[in-house]
């Protein structure tokens, strides 16, 4: 089982999904390859600045969320 690479959340971006259940974030990685880099992500759940999280993938990024 592959273990994943832990980044933190520096911003919260915006909500999103049909009832806002996910939301928009920018984490920074912490460890491994891509460390350093700021990337954007969607979660779901509740978050908030300075929560780690765990990525199995570091390679993807969310698309920017675009208003009508």
């Amino acid at each position: 089982m592959e273990q994943g690479t832990p980044a933190e959340i520096v911003e919260i971006i915006k909500r999103t999904g049909v009832h806002g259940e996910i939301v928009q974030v920018l984490c920074k990685i912490l460890e491994g390859r891509d460390q350093g880099r700021v990337k954007r992500r969607n979660i779901k759940g509740n978050t908030q600045i300075g929560d780690v999280v765990i990525l199995l993938s570091t390679e993807r990024e969310a698309k920017e969320l675009k208003t009508r």
